[in-house]
């Protein structure tokens, strides 16, 4: 009977299944079996009926401790930790599977609750469990998530083993918190034979989440080089940083890869594929992976979307939208923030007002600041510059630096130097040493012809301290990305870049074109 009932416990999927279900067990006395109680409350978990499940769990007259893991486990984490505090009450005492089960909730709490991972912590050393792989990794882990991360490495460096997964949980703890340096000297001084996977991948997850693309290619590629798979989190860490370089042929490779070793029905990866074709400048190919995409998320279409708005076709983006609104998949926020620069980049002035104010009475989505922001680059960019400012004076959030940079570039397309003078103002408050901000204010004063001013606002950049950005441009050239920073000439191939540039020059000369410095051709303007 209880293989039965485990049966039909497995296949329940809906609330009045697991009624059916318990209703079963109740009478025929298998409500006192801990395993069987224990799949059941699993069940209810994955169905999202936690609630259930606890108030089935404290009926319960003598639960294991395997019972308990299995609560921890299947509760948010509040109720998670409370669970775990019931277990020495029961005279019972926790194992390898109750703290790192715990030091989860731990982590989903957030950094305000490393406190309690600290008592979990000490709890696990009076217990003799501080000393085993599972609760050292987790304990790593709990800190890390909790940006403390030197105790995660008095933890590491004080183990008396050097397992896999206290590698990978410290490697990934730094690149989480940014520090992708400290986990890349980490990785390398790692046995090689003792990576797998997931230690590759932290590290390409970590360059891509700090904006190093570049060396998130380069790791993906080495990896590749020791023949270690890719998993699906690899290769999405690898298309956003194609996406973020606009490396095309790279990603393609990764597409192959893709639907050559079965990975093509994996949603995330199809919606990643479609964000980089858009970003690296294939718009058709991006809506080739869409339209090939059998089960699309709102993260698809919104994805798609914003490629399109991207790509300046406003117009297909709203189409692309009426599609979702007819497949009744509902938008979110980040959805209307791809509608709304859609309209921007169209001039769509009305269309973006009626999309902004379906937004709230359709979809009961409240507008944040990056909503507002949108609008005001709507309205800027159309000549509206009376109505954006006051649209910045009438929302219901200070303005930042990205709506006072929208501003201040409407300024720049339609000359209008006063509302550029208001909103430099602002951002010299907010972004004191970008120097974009001068450039463009420079550049109204000068196309007005007001050249005083403009070597005045030049001055103040100076005795200021402000340097000017240099540019940068990146591209690819087999499958590797090669990048420059304007008057950097350390480049591998320097001498051979400048000898093509210089027959470049000589040409242009003989054509009768405008001279031009060679080493000015470097310098890749803001």
């Amino acid at each position: 009977m209880k293989e039965v009932m485990s049966f039909l416990v497995r296949r329940c999927y809906s609330l009045k299944h697991i009624q059916q279900a318990h209703g079963l067990m109740v009478p025929r006395g298998l409500d006192e079996d801990n395993r069987l109680l224990s799949r059941f409350i699993e069940a209810c978990s994955c169905l999202g009926f936690s609630n259930y499940a606890y108030s089935v769990f404290t009926r319960i007259r003598v639960p294991n401790i395997y019972l308990y893991n299995t609560m921890i486990k299947a509760l948010p984490p509040s109720e998670a930790i409370s669970v775990y505090n019931k277990i020495q009450v029961a005279a019972l005492r926790p194992d390898t599977y109750s703290i790192p089960f715990v030091l989860k909730a731990v982590v989903r709490l957030g950094l305000a609750a490393v406190g309690i991972g600290r008592q979990v912590h000490c709890h696990s050393i009076g217990t003799g469990l501080d000393t085993h792989v599972s609760v050292v990794t987790a304990l790593i882990h709990m800190y890390s998530s909790c940006a403390s991360v030197s105790d995660a490495r008095r933890l590491f460096d004080g183990a008396a083993f050097r397992d896999v997964a206290l590698w990978n949980a410290m490697i990934a703890g730094y690149a989480k918190l940014g520090d992708v340096d400290t986990a890349r000297h980490l990785f390398e001084t790692m046995p090689l034979n003792n990576s797998n996977v997931i230690s590759w991948t932290a590290l390409i997850a970590g360059y891509a989440q700090v904006n190093r693309p570049t060396d998130a290619i380069m790791v993906f590629r080495r990896m590749q080089l020791h023949n270690v798979q890719p998993d699906e989190i690899a290769m999405l860490a690898a298309l956003s940083a194609c996406a973020q370089l606009g490396a095309l042929h790279f990603g393609e490779w990764i597409h192959n890869y893709i639907q050559k070793h079965g990975f093509r029905e994996l949603v995330s990866l199809n919606n990643a594929l479609i964000d980089m074709y858009a970003k690296s400048g294939n718009i058709r190919k991006a809506l080739q992976v869409f339209h090939s995409t059998k089960y699309k998320t709102v993260i698809t279409w919104t994805t798609m979307i914003a490629g399109l708005a991207l790509h300046g076709l406003g117009t297909q983006a709203l189409d692309m939208f009426a599609q979702m609104e007819r497949a009744k998949i509902a938008p979110n926020d980040i959805t209307f923030i791809a509608i709304l620069s859609a309209c921007s980049h169209a001039r769509l002035v009305e269309t973006g007002l009626c999309y902004f104010n379906i937004m709230v009475s359709r979809y009961r989505i409240e507008p944040k600041i990056v909503h507002y922001g949108c609008m005001v680059d709507l309205l800027g960019r159309a000549g509206y510059l009376q109505e954006a400012k006051e649209l910045v004076r009438q929302m219901p959030f200070e303005a930042n630096a990205a709506i006072w940079g929208s501003l201040l570039a409407a300024s720049n397309i339609h000359g209008n130097d006063e509302l550029g003078e208001h909103a430099l103002q602002h951002l010299l408050m907010l972004e004191p040493q970008n120097s974009g901000n001068y450039s463009l204010l420079s550049n109204i004063y000068t196309a007005l012809g007001r050249w005083n001013k403009s070597r005045m606002l030049r001055k103040v950049m100076r005795d200021n301290g402000v340097k000017k950005m240099p540019g940068r441009s990146f591209i690819e050239v087999n499958s590797r990305v090669h990048g420059f920073i304007a008057g950097d000439k350390s480049h591998s191939e320097g001498d051979r870049i400048y000898e093509v540039l210089y027959k470049l020059f000589r040409q242009s000369k003989l054509a009768g074109r405008p001279q031009q410095d060679c080493g000015e051709l470097l310098e890749f303007d803001e």
